[in-house]
């Protein structure tokens, strides 16, 4: 089994590195001063769940030297989406199977549309990682799940093989029988945190024990949730409150990647996380008016401006 990693950042890098560290035949993507580092000292990975160092990794900047490979993670942040996609066809492979760990709800049309529908499978992750220095990731916490599913809903033996290898590895993995559903449960939560993390610039425990800043998570949420039923996902009316009892029990210090990257000066995936509610709710006729504001108030940082 051949597995490639389509960006080796904070999501491929651990789970990649997972998979690597016993002994998958795990090729990474990666480029610049990162790739540099992996090729010369090797790709480490920190982490409460047990660190690695795997000291001899293949690691390119073309996948042109990989060839076609059974399963590819696609790891890319979201505005590298398209160019990832064109770039990645010489992995494809008559049988290979494509799985998004993106955030967002746009990936899957898109690698359908572009690859084939057949060659794609969708999937989400749950995890805090981020790359702390050429060739190092970090994991914060202990959260680190994987859920992944054909999008027709069916149970196959390449989903059923690549379960058993993220087990195997020690990962947390699922198969769903309604992944569309799971991505869009996800992302009601993950446009809030990110999008209030960010225009406050404060963590959950701050934001939640705040009157004010828990009304306007649970109004992003109640927005998102609005769009989805919109599309035809059956998002249950209980579903943004039990949300909100999640955000309860989240370490107080946790952040989001969004404003992890707006710490940083990074560009922002604002336009496929609050900007994408927007739009798809003008589409709809659904007003959502705590995404406007968040998506207003961060749009010129979305390039990658610093203070």
């Amino acid at each position: 089994m051949k597995i490639a990693v389509m960006g080796t950042g904070g999501v491929g890098g651990y789970f990649g590195g997972r998979l690597a560290a016993k002994n998958f035949d795990v090729s990474f993507i990666a480029r610049g001063g990162h790739l540099a580092a992996i090729r010369r000292y090797g790709l480490r990975v920190e982490s409460a769940k047990g660190n690695i160092h795997l000291k001899h990794v293949k690691a390119t900047d073309k996948p042109k030297e990989i060839g076609p490979v059974d399963y590819v993670l696609f790891t890319v942040k979201l505005a590298d989406t398209e160019s990832a996609i064109e770039a990645i066809r010489p992995l494809i492979g008559k049988d290979t199977a494509v799985i998004s760990l993106q955030n967002g709800v746009d990936a899957e049309p898109l690698l359908s549309e572009k690859l084939g529908l057949e060659h794609v499978m969708g999937g989400l992750a749950f995890i805090a990682a981020v790359i702390t220095a050429p060739g190092v990731i970090k994991h914060t916490g202990t959260m680190a799940r994987v859920v992944f599913g054909e999008l027709d809903g069916t149970r196959t033996k390449r989903a059923e093989t690549l379960l058993n290898a993220f087990r195997e590895a020690g990962v947390d993995a699922e198969i769903s029988d309604n992944i569309e559903k799971a991505i869009w449960e996800k992302f009601v939560f993950l446009v809030a945190l990110s999008g209030v993390t960010s225009v406050t610039r404060k963590p959950i425990g701050v934001l939640r024990a705040d009157a004010d800043t828990r009304a306007l998570l649970r109004a992003v949420m109640a927005e998102v949730a609005a769009v989805a039923r919109a599309q035809g996902i059956a998002i249950d009316d209980a579903f943004v409150d039990n949300r909100l009892a999640f955000a309860d029990t989240l370490p107080p210090e946790m952040t989001s990647s969004m404003h992890e990257d707006l710490e940083r000066g990074n560009r922002l995936e604002l336009d496929w996380l609050a900007g994408a509610v927007v739009r798809l709710g003008r589409e709809f006729g659904i007003a959502t008016p705590a995404n406007a504001f968040i998506y207003a108030a961060l749009k010129h940082r979305a390039g990658g401006e610093k203070d």
